[in-house]
């Protein structure tokens, strides 16, 4: 039969359900611990007891003659890795996933055995006996924003940027404001907890994951064993969330080695209380915001500096400070991201890596700046409109942030507002409002596609995505069926394996745009090669693209998805508790591929933004170096009891050199949301909070009208 497309009404922009929702919802969609496997072993991994020192020794006689125990691995017997190479945007592997190589202990909780078994009960129980011994060491992690080892790191993005005299420019400003903000150490904490098998098949490795990029996985399981990468597949079809934990990690690892020396597959879980160690998190921040403005309220001077933490074994930065690169611009424009390393486990990305945090800050003292000027948060903002990107100089593809508000303000009743704060009441209850703005940047990666049109007038699309349960597989089902002209019931999409080929993980808000991207070029060429009348043949006809040369046009451009958070909250006199009554985004995201996913992901990011402004905070006991309470017991989130009515819409905002329009959304809903909760709290008590959580103690302490 002949399969040339032709025209049709735009599956893009409209409503989809989950083209893999009834496999979900029925259980017949199987997640990477579920996949049944011939010969099953299971491996538990043994982590550190102490939080610095090294191991003296691994007495593995007792475990080995309990039942079902089959090996354990550690630093004496586990064959040695390859660690000298650089991976994903450049950068060298957390060390934390290079285990058993050495008797170092860095941090608690760091592997030090794996323990495999017939049953995963069998290994837990050995494991728990596995009697390890230390010599242990002083450890320290007292992390401070005044910490003397802070040091500046540039990371994937530069760790100084500065011009004009910001000591001059704030003498002659005519309102100052001068704060430190913090934020705890949080946790992404994924639904579906970490999971890989490993097995060996015609000399072939095979791991069936839970990750963000199968082409991520098996490139650095490549690199560790010094394999042949063409000799790694790496499968992820189903995906319970990531939110930036899900690379290359401790377990994927240590199910290899076991599968290599036992040659039967071996399946490593990690437990809820393993990933507060072994998954990565955010990095506590401590900010310091400088502002100086004229009495129009236009900036004048802006200092943004973050300190985070890292680990002894590895560098990574939490950028906050980069979100004032792109926001406002001033005569005198300085930031700096530094860290301290510490005697913890290293953090990692997590939903909006930098602006998240840095959003919280950032907006809190635009918010402060507007009550010292006496001018409307929203016209405040509007009269620091940068032209053109304040650090980069290179001109906005495209900057709908006053839009977002204008938008957001008719429809959050922002011009009924009292700008005074802790006049509102009903009976205990403080009211406020607050508003801030998002914004994240809007970039692509290179990724190959292969689109194959069948005899039977359907469509293949193959790309090693990855849906992390943000809709992406029917995403590009959409993207694809415009692209072929076809319907989206004729296409089907193919994800999670990294035999497709090279492509961009899901991340950094990144992932459905480069993908579609590779998809489109991939489905535009194989249109031009199908000819109307011709049959095709049995095996069908497939086009691959690869839009490495494509996307390099964009680093031309500042590129971001902007946003406009509003909230109202209420805060008990008598007891502290703050509740959100209600919240609104209006985002300028770029085009919509399917609004009911979409939606989805801007809700999820806001109500994330509600969890880290009342809730999410990790603390750890300074004597044992580990969290109180590592699960979801002890680390408070928000629950459905405090998520009010929570609306989420967007502008028309279409990214005009890309193919489809678009420019991203995963991350942006979380970004702003906590300043405005926090801005709406001293609108209602007429105090700031400049420190995260908003707890009830800390409201009763810092006190309010009416207390």
């Amino acid at each position: 039969m002949t399969t040339a497309p032709t025209a049709r009404e735009s599956s893009v922009g409209t409503a989809h359900t989950r083209v893999e929702g009834r496999d979900k919802v029925t259980g017949a969609a199987r997640y990477a611990g579920e996949v049944p496997f011939a010969g099953l072993a299971h491996g538990w991994l043994a982590l550190s007891t102490i939080a610095r020192g090294r191991i003296l020794s691994v007495e593995t006689a007792g475990a080995l003659a309990m039942p079902g125990v089959l090996t354990v691995l550690h630093h004496g017997n586990a064959p040695r890795l390859d660690t000298d190479y650089i991976g994903l945007l450049g950068v060298p592997p957390d060390p934390t996933c290079a285990v058993f190589q050495h008797d170092r202990v860095p941090h608690l909780g760091w592997p030090v055995a794996l323990v495999v078994a017939g049953t995963p009960e069998q290994a837990r129980e050995a494991a728990e006996a596995l009697v390890v011994c230390y010599e242990e060491e002083p450890h320290d992690i007292a992390f401070t924003g005044e910490h003397p080892d802070a040091y500046p790191v540039d990371g994937h993005v530069p760790a100084v940027t500065g011009k004009g005299d910001l000591e001059a420019e704030l003498a002659a400003s005519d309102a100052v404001v001068d704060a430190e903000y913090t934020t705890p150490e949080e946790h992404h904490n994924p639904m579906e907890p970490h999971a890989a098998t490993a097995r060996w098949e015609d000399g072939r490795l095979e791991v069936v994951d839970s990750n963000q990029g199968a082409t991520w996985v098996a490139g650095d399981l490549a690199k560790l064993f010094s394999l042949d990468p063409a000799s790694v597949r790496v499968r992820s079809e189903h995906v319970g969330g990531g939110f930036g934990s899900k690379g290359i990690r401790a377990h994927q690892v240590a199910a290899v080695m076991a599968s290599t020396a036992l040659r039967r597959p071996v399946r490593v879980v990690m437990t809820r209380r393993q990933m507060f160690s072994l998954a990565g998190y955010r990095s506590p921040t401590v900010q310091r915001i400088r502002l100086g403005a004229d009495a129009g309220g236009r900036l004048r001077a802006l200092e943004h500096r973050s300190v985070s933490l890292t680990s002894t074994v590895f560098e990574f930065v939490e950028p906050s400070a980069s979100v004032a690169r792109v926001m406002y611009d001033a005569a005198a424009h300085h930031t700096a991201n530094r860290v301290v390393r510490l005697d913890v486990p290293t953090p990692t990305w997590m939903r909006a890596p930098g602006e998240a945090p840095g959003s919280f800050a950032l907006e809190s003292a635009l918010d402060e700046l507007a009550e010292k000027c006496g001018i409307d948060p929203i016209e405040l903002r509007a009269r620091n409109e940068p032209e053109r990107g304040p650090v980069s100089g290179l001109p906005f593809s495209g900057r709908g942030l006053l839009a977002c508000f204008r938008e957001g303000a008719r429809r959050f009743g922002w011009a009924d507002r009292d700008p005074r704060p802790g006049l509102r009441r009903e009976g205990r209850w403080l009211l406020g409002t607050g508003t801030a703005a998002a914004s994240f940047p809007a970039g692509a990666a290179p990724s190959t596609a292969a689109v194959t049109a069948e005899a039977d007038g359907t469509f293949t699309v193959r790309i090693s995505a990855a849906d992390i349960g943000t809709g992406a597989r029917t995403a590009l089902t959409l993207v694809a069926a415009d692209a072929l002209g076809t319907r989206p019931d004729r296409v089907r999409v193919r994800i999670g394996d990294s035999d497709f080929g090279p492509a961009m993980i899901a991340g950094g808000s990144m992932g459905t745009r480069s993908w579609a991207w590779a998809v489109t070029a991939a489905a535009d060429e194989l249109r031009e090669r199908l000819t109307p009348g011709t049959p095709v043949p049995p095996e069908g006809v497939t086009v691959r693209s690869d839009t490495t040369e494509a996307i390099g046009a964009l680093a031309r451009k500042e590129r971001h998805s902007f946003g406009a958070q509003f909230a109202e909250v209420a805060v008990d006199v008598t007891t502290g508790e703050v509740r959100v009554r209600r919240m609104l985004g209006v985002f300028a995201p770029g085009r919509i591929v399917n609004p009911l996913t979409a939606r989805g992901q801007f809700v999820g990011g806001m109500v994330w933004g509600i969890s880290m402004a009342l809730h999410e905070e990790a603390v750890r006991d300074p004597a044992s170096g580990g969290h109180y309470g590592a699960d979801l017991a002890g680390y408070h989130v928000a629950t459905h009891a405090d998520v009010p009515h929570v609306e989420a819409d967007w502008i028309e905002d279409p990214d005009p050199d890309d193919p489809v329009g678009i420019k991203g959304i995963g991350e942006i809903g979380i970004v702003g949301a906590a300043a405005a909760v926090a801005n709406a709290v001293w609108h209602a008590t007429g105090v700031r909070h400049r420190s995260l959580p908003i707890r009830p103690d800390r409201v009763l302490l810092a006190g309010a009208p009416g207390t």
